[in-house]
């Protein structure tokens, strides 16, 4: 028979130990000299009392610990005999019982706290086999009944959660919408197919109505056409309400907007929804789920390209509400060239010349500018102040090309009669990839504006991407998907959760939205921004309300410009201290700065104007940051003409190209 021992079972009766262990009596004091898992160690026995109950324990005292077994081989009888007599003393015997006793009374309160019987967790005090010392055992029960109290609490918040918020009722939470009869009318077709055009007129014909836009160029530029429209003779009374912008008409009864600052409360005879295929977008779909639930409007335009048909026909069912769709048809044909483009100097004017970064743009503009030509400059970085001046520069024939990113496909109509690609790779955030054939035929779109050429042309610079456009223009556009449509959390949604759970940690709230809320059938999705998240857990730090951190978290800056997110944290900082923070613009400062620094600057005092419309009482400078936007808007105009000008003196480089 094997008689060797596994070096993790327990051995307390081996040779000269168990004459020792006899010699001292250790048995009939409760004690057991015990070698296990690398270690010779006194473990004592006892039982812990506390009203009523009585649990045994076995537990390796502070001090228990004798030594390694190769150095308690080497010590004698006499050597062994003294170290236990120094650690097993009445007072160690006491001291062990003392703390597995408050250790006892400790679990037994917080076990009674939840309802559960404390010796699901006390009984291992009696069975446990391990050499660690008692504080160590004390510590992982204390951790399990620690986290089997969150779980416990984590599954009756969750249930409270879903039973607070379910999302097949989201429609009835826009009161005014749900309240009316409302009928759809779907416009839906390419670029130039004069949809938009169809949609604003009827808009400027009725008694009241809101133009909601997916960019704050687009609310500014059909607020203008409405201010030009003259229904009936008379001109028409109309606001402008973006997030960093209000221009309130005193009697107002058309608003234009952009589609996150839709007032649902206010009904009105007629609603235009633009670019309604963004229903699918990652990050800014939700606001037109909204839109689409909550316009309170006699009649909804919902105005975009031919693949959302199959997503508005199931919004539509789903509201009970009546739809017609028209599917429109370009006006202009559109061609590919036969061939690339290829040189700089086959470029002409009327052309819109793309790229997908802002670095890109600016070198396409200096290249082409050196060639003699003058450009005009547009990307997403930009101002829409700064982007319509740009553009009305090529509009008017100041400028013979427009350089832009895929900015110039949504919201601006030039006269562009080539669409030029220098490129068919875009970084989507994460990494380069092919552009999806529905952007591929919205830039393309731009070109051939309808009344001022009879056909649009597209080609790539290279044929590479010639041969790309042409093959992504060929290709269908699979639908907008018909289920599964975004809704973002709202403050009230929050609320509601925290009152349940008595959480007021944002990510905390943001994550029970996004898991715990009820979704029955998936038709409408909880949905919050990755970047939303990643503010959150900075903003949970700061000692603020949970409608503060959620305004905070929603504020337009981008935390991958250093600048940007640095005025954020200030504001966050200032607003947890409760101290106002007023602009403090420095004199002449914009003179200093180049064209990036210039254009951080504008994006950072349109954040700060966001942000006071929502909190004025600490933000109380709005007007001012309207007015340095506006200056820095018109800077950057100013230095993008200045670079154009020296562009076009500098040597004559025709021939490098």
């Amino acid at each position: 028979m094997n008689n060797s021992r596994t070096h993790d079972e327990p051995d307390t009766t081996s040779g000269d130990d168990a004459l020792l262990e006899h010699d001292l009596q250790l048995a009939e004091r409760g004690i057991e000299l015990v070698k296990m898992e690398g270690r010779v160690f006194l473990r004592f026995r006892g039982e812990a009392r506390y009203e009523g109950l009585r649990v045994p324990y076995k537990l390796v005292p502070s001090r228990g610990v004798l030594a390694k077994p190769s150095k308690w081989r080497k010590l004698d009888l006499s050597a062994r005999r003294a170290l236990i007599e120094e650690r097993a003393g009445e007072r160690d015997i006491e001291e062990l019982r003392r703390q597995a006793e408050e250790f006892v009374a400790d679990i037994a309160d917080r076990a009674d706290e939840v309802g559960w019987d404390p010796m699901l967790f006390l009984h291992v005090l009696n069975e446990l086999e391990t050499s660690e010392p008692a504080e160590y055992v004390f510590d992982r029960i204390s951790q399990r009944l620690a986290h089997a109290v969150e779980r416990e609490e984590e599954e009756r918040h969750a249930a409270r959660t879903k039973e607070s918020i379910n999302l097949a009722e989201y429609p009835q939470t826009f009161e005014a919408a749900s309240k009316m009869r409302r009928r759809f009318i779907a416009l839906l077709g390419p670029t130039n197919s004069g949809k938009t055009h169809r949609a604003m007129e009827a808009l400027a014909n009725a008694r009241s109505g809101v133009y909601l836009a997916p960019l704050r160029l687009l609310a500014l530029e059909n607020y203008e056409r409405l201010l030009e429209a003259k229904p009936h003779g008379q001109d028409l009374k109309v606001s402008l309400i973006t997030g960093e912008e209000r221009r309130l008409a005193e009697g107002a009864t058309h608003v234009a907007s952009t589609v996150e600052m839709l007032d649902t409360k206010t009904p009105v005879e007629v609603a235009v929804i633009d670019e309604i295929q963004m229903l699918s977008d990652r990050d800014r779909g939700a606001a037109w789920t909204a839109a689409v639930c909550g316009a309170p409007a006699q009649v909804v335009y919902l105005v975009g390209a031919p693949e959302a048909r199959r997503a508005v026909e199931a919004l539509a069912a789903r509201l009970e509400c009546e739809l017609e769709v028209h599917v429109l048809k370009r006006k202009a044909p559109l061609s590919m060239e036969p061939g690339a483009v290829r040189k700089l100097r086959n470029l002409r004017r009327g052309d819109a010349v793309i790229a997908f970064s802002r670095r890109e743009v600016l070198m396409w503009r200096d290249m082409i500018t050196e060639m003699g030509l003058s450009v005009a400059t547009v990307y997403g970085n930009l101002s829409p102040e700064v982007r319509r001046a740009q553009a009305a520069r090529f509009r008017e024939g100041q400028a013979d090309v427009v350089v832009g990113t895929d900015a110039l496909a949504m919201g601006l109509n030039l006269p562009i009669q080539r669409i030029v690609m220098t490129t068919a790779i875009k970084y989507n955030g994460v990494e380069e990839e092919e552009i999806s054939a529905a952007l591929a035929r919205q830039i393309a779109g731009r070109a051939g504006r309808f009344g001022v050429h009879e056909e649009g042309f597209v080609a790539g610079y290279d044929d590479d991407t010639h041969e790309i456009m042409r093959a992504l223009l060929r290709e269908k556009v699979p639908p907008v998907p018909s289920s599964g449509f975004a809704v973002a959390p709202s403050l009230e949604q929050l609320h509601r959760i925290s009152a349940v759970t008595g959480e007021t940690s944002l990510v905390k709230l943001l994550k029970r939205f996004v898991h715990n809320i009820d979704v029955p059938d998936g038709f409408f999705f909880p949905k919050i921004t990755e970047e939303q998240n990643e503010r959150a857990e900075w903003l949970d730090t700061l000692p603020l309300s949970v409608a503060e951190k959620f305004t905070l978290s929603l504020v337009p800056v981008s935390t991958k410009v250093p600048v940007l997110q640095s005025a954020w944290e200030h504001w966050a900082l200032s607003l947890a201290k409760k101290k106002v923070c007023p602009l403090q613009p420095h004199p002449d400062s914009l003179l200093w700065q180049n064209l990036q620094e210039v254009e951080d600057t504008c994006r950072m005092y349109s954040a700060y104007a966001w942000l006071g419309y929502r909190v004025p009482e600490y933000f109380p400078s709005t007007e001012l940051a309207q007015e340095l936007a506006r200056e820095a808007s018109e800077r950057v105009d100013s230095l993008l003409q200045q670079q154009n000008a020296a562009a076009r003196k500098r040597p004559d480089k025709r021939r490098r190209w």
